[in-house]
């Protein structure tokens, strides 16, 4: 995982002492290489191998306000105006997101930040909960 790819408010994966809890992004500090996130305790700056990217899957999908919506290919998920696609509910291999006439296909697996990060390039509005 690159410090790049984080901005404020993504979902990310951390391990803290031995155990891994998800937390979200809160700041970025490009000097220092850390990451400040809550980790549902507290703020704690952490250094980038204590972070992992959290995959995208349906579950994930629903924490973030999607709804599933079914279709006769495929599963689709909404929030609004923008829609994520994937094969099937545990088939997230291939995922194709848009929002009004901009498509967007990825033909590998997503981590939740990168949709995050694609939903606020789109929309221009950070993906929350």
């Amino acid at each position: 995982m690159k410090l790049s790819e984080l901005k404020t408010g993504d979902w990310i994966l951390l391990s803290d002492n031995g155990v891994e809890r998800e937390g979200t992004v809160l700041r970025v500090s490009n000097e220092d290489n850390k990451v400040c996130v809550d980790n549902g305790i507290q703020e704690f700056w952490y250094e980038l191998e204590y972070i992992k990217p959290l995959p995208l899957n349906e579950q994930q999908l629903i924490n973030l306000g999607f709804e599933k919506l079914e279709t006769g290919n495929g599963v689709k998920y909404g929030k609004g105006a923008f829609r994520v696609h994937v094969p099937s509910e545990t088939d997230f291999s291939k995922v194709e997101a848009w929002y009004r006439e901009d498509r967007r296909f990825f033909d590998h697996p997503m981590y939740v930040h990168q949709l995050q990060n694609i939903h606020l390039d789109m929309t221009k509005v950070q993906l929350e909960a």
